[in-house]
């Protein structure tokens, strides 16, 4: 599997770094060809169900993942949220953490990811691609 870590500080607060990294919704704006689903209700919580579709038209893939840990910040505190890919291509896990620094915050993801059918010796490209995705759609979504 591919491994990855984007780290990037804000100036926000932390709580509301969180609140614009996890308006799972808001990510399609930042990945190209992408539109995000919540197939669960609201509010966001461990075993809510969102479903990633990259493609055009009737080309394209699902990348199906659930919320498998849900902590928000709480009064200054720090946030974790750890997903799980559980699609036919992409498989793996992300987590998104956020914690208090200075006036701002930190924000760490990290993903491990699996494309099904694309040959471990190729990770390295996965990482590249993963890290210039993720750490733009990162950026995009905190307004840096």
């Amino acid at each position: 599997m591919a491994l990855f870590r984007i780290e990037h500080r804000t100036p926000l607060p932390a709580d509301e770094a969180w609140r614009r990294l996890t308006v799972w919704e808001h990510h399609a704006a930042q990945v190209p060809l992408t539109r995000i689903t919540v197939t669960t209700p609201p509010p966001t919580t461990e075993g809510t169900v969102l479903v990633a579709r990259t493609g055009l038209g009737r080309l394209g893939f699902d990348d199906p993942m659930e919320v498998m840990a849900w902590d928000p910040p709480v009064r200054g505190g720090a946030g974790h949220c750890r997903l799980e890919k559980r699609g036919g291509v992409v498989l793996g896990w992300a987590e998104i953490d956020v914690r208090p620094a200075g006036g701002g915050a930190v924000v760490v993801w990290t993903e491990e990811l699996r494309l099904r059918g694309f040959p471990r010796a190729l990770d390295a490209v996965v990482v590249r691609a993963g890290r210039v995705v993720f750490g733009r759609a990162v950026k995009g979504l905190l307004g840096a």
